[in-house]
């Protein structure tokens, strides 16, 4: 008898189970698996409260507040889970807010005491709750943006009454006029997606151009209005827990973009914010125009330059250095997406750079496309520095692809006569143009070296032509591609005025043509020389191991992107490596070299793995080795 009850469990002792099965517990929680943490759960079952909390929720939730004084740490952290949990179950905003109440009130009570319990995990699960509950609180009824404004808002114990701060909510000559709740996104297409946890609720901001006159037009005239700011919503609460107590909780919020915040004080702490800048950029590129624009603006580029072909995507911040990317062919700014992603969220360079983006129609002749960077590159550095006192503007680095390196080769080439020489015999001082396109031909023919642009990338660059600019091709594009009437109408008038010089313009040469291996552009450019002093730096595609030599990316032969000087790093893919990993490593190496930053332990770990390579690879023959004098292998 006394054998066979030992055989059966006990009604008290242990039973092993698996570590997923032990780590789901410690772990679970509201936002986790929908069910209140262990913490909450303890406090119902010791008061006897846990079946009547099912039953009678508000009542319960109600009883723990009591009068709202004398609130332990223990009762704040589970008024906020067992309150969100209560919130998701009916919906009801009032309860989201009361989360983010009492989350607050634990978070502040608890600052004389996280030194003495720092891996307490409630900290952690109480940001959380305060961060979203804070959103779902404010939901609009359209059920995507958050709400914020001044006014009252219900509590189940009183009323939140809110007020915003107006001026956190300008940025760069516009106001902030729509957020939408970006923790909940599932983010794709993007190598890592980027997040610092803290506090507030991490949003999206539209957009809405405010204030006239010249300041407020130049401060958003390099800002594209469909830009999304990355920034976090934060409710200040000054007494919470008096306000607790009276049922009348006075809260503030305020708005800071990431761009110019991740830290805020909070109670006497210093806490970081809540940042979700990869979901923010994501969201910004779900379903843009640029992606159905790309082959469009290479097709057809009849409007005229336009004069905000260089866009920010921040307001100018004093002691940054310029990267300027610049994009190829029937391609956008949103190709450079990930590389953005990857480089503005490392710390050692979110400080110290600002990336600029051109963009251009990938078909107009490319000493045309040129002479708008230019003159884009020149009219911004007047109009953020006319007095010259910012020396990081002119330590600039340009990063071009495919054809954008040719661009930006332009930017540091001292091309004299050449490009004009290719054209006509009669000099330039003597031929016959009227003022107009005697200017158009002086911007687009003659290029001197950019003095603030003192380092240049190439990626996957055809300075040697790309041998797909065929002449089926060519004849095929040259039927479907317009270009700006100005040039068409520039050209025709420059031929008439050296027709005696026994040369003739059949066309106007578009893009694809200027990089063809035979055409007298590409190979001029190539023999231009780069300016001295400017750093130059290859990133060169070929898709298969090996040696690079007789590979292709599918557009550019090694040989033609090969320049023979600078560095150069050969990376394992197809033409279009803006996104690949060995490329942001390599633009991240050199940006690290431009601004003095040591590589680091990243560079060191990339360098041990590679020879940690090189030395299995030696190994792989005497592990093929014969097992016997006979020349058997084993298998």
């Amino acid at each position: 008898m006394l054998l066979a009850a030992s055989a059966c469990a006990t009604p008290v002792g242990v039973t092993r189970v698996s570590m997923e099965s032990m780590s789901e517990r410690l772990s679970s929680n509201v936002l986790s698996t929908g069910q209140p943490s262990q913490y909450s759960e303890q406090l119902l079952t010791r008061l006897g409260l846990r079946a009547r909390f099912d039953d009678e929720p508000e009542a319960v939730l109600a009883g723990l507040r009591g009068p709202g004084t004398g609130l332990s740490r223990e009762y704040l952290f589970a008024l906020s889970e067992l309150s969100f949990f209560h919130a998701v179950t009916t919906q009801k905003a009032e309860y989201y807010l009361a989360s983010t109440v009492y989350a607050l009130a634990f978070l502040v009570e608890s600052r004389t005491k996280v030194d003495d319990d720092p891996l307490d995990p409630r900290l952690r699960l109480a940001a959380n709750l305060y961060n979203v509950g804070l959103a779902q609180g404010l939901l609009a009824p359209d059920g995507e943006s958050v709400e914020i404004r001044s006014g009252s808002r219900p509590l189940p114990f009183g009323t939140l009454e809110i007020s915003v701060k107006e001026q956190s909510t300008l940025w760069s000559g516009y106001k902030m006029s729509r957020f939408i709740a970006v923790g909940q996104f599932e983010v794709r297409g993007f190598l890592n997606r980027y997040r610092q946890a803290g506090i507030g609720t991490p949003l999206a901001a539209e957009l809405t151009a405010v204030g006239e006159g010249p300041e407020a037009e130049a401060a958003r005239k390099r800002i594209p209005p469909r830009l999304k700011v990355p920034v976090t919503a934060l409710l200040r609460i000054p007494k919470v827990a008096e306000d607790i107590a009276s049922g009348r909780v006075q809260g503030n919020i305020e708005i800071y973009a990431a761009d110019f915040a991740d830290y805020v004080e909070i109670g006497g702490r210093r806490l970081p914010l809540e940042l979700e800048p990869t979901a923010v950029l994501a969201y910004e590129l779900e379903g843009a125009p640029i992606w159905d624009t790309e082959l469009g603006s290479f097709l057809s580029a009849l409007r005229p330059p336009s004069s905000e072909s260089l866009v920010m995507l921040h307001p100018y911040r004093p002691g940054r250095v310029p990267v300027v990317l610049v994009h190829g062919t029937a391609s956008s700014p949103a190709r450079w997406a990930d590389l953005v992603n990857e480089l503005q969220n490392d710390p050692r360079l979110r400080d110290r750079i600002d990336f600029w983006l051109f963009t251009y129609n990938t078909s107009n002749p490319i000493l045309v496309s040129a002479s708008e960077l230019r003159a884009s590159l020149q009219r911004i550095l007047t109009e953020l520095d006319p007095q010259g006192r910012d020396p990081a503007l002119h330590q600039m680095v340009m990063i071009g692809h495919s054809q954008g390196g040719l661009l930006t080769r332009l930017m540091v080439t001292d091309s004299g006569q050449r490009f004009w020489n290719n054209v006509t015999d009669v000099s330039f001082e003597e031929v016959e143009l009227t003022p107009e396109t005697r200017e158009l031909a002086k911007r687009v023919f003659f290029f001197e070296p950019l003095p603030f642009v003192t380092r240049v990338v190439f990626i996957a660059t055809p300075h040697g032509g790309s041998f797909r600019a065929s002449s089926i091709v060519l004849n095929i594009l040259r039927r479907i591609i317009t270009l700006p009437l100005t040039v068409v109408g520039g050209v025709g008038e420059l031929a008439k005025a050296q027709a005696g010089s026994g040369r003739t313009l059949r066309n106007v040469p578009n893009a694809v043509e200027n990089m063809s291996p035979r055409n007298p552009f590409v190979r001029t450019l190539s023999a231009s020389p780069i300016a001295p002093g400017v750093s130059v730096h290859s990133i060169v595609a070929v898709p298969e191991d090996g040696p690079p030599g007789g590979q292709t990316d599918g557009f550019v032969a090694y040989e033609s992107a090969h320049l023979g000087f600078g560095t150069e790093k050969i990376v394992r893919s197809m033409h279009s490596a803006q996104g690949n990993p060995g490329t942001i490593l390599e633009v991240r190496r050199i940006l690290y070299e431009h601004l003095g930053i040591p590589c680091g332990l990243d560079c060191e770990v990339i360098e041990r793995v590679d020879e940690a390579a090189a030395s299995l690879d030696a190994q792989e023959p005497a592990r093929a080795a014969p097992a016997s004098a006979g020349g058997v292998q084993t298998p």
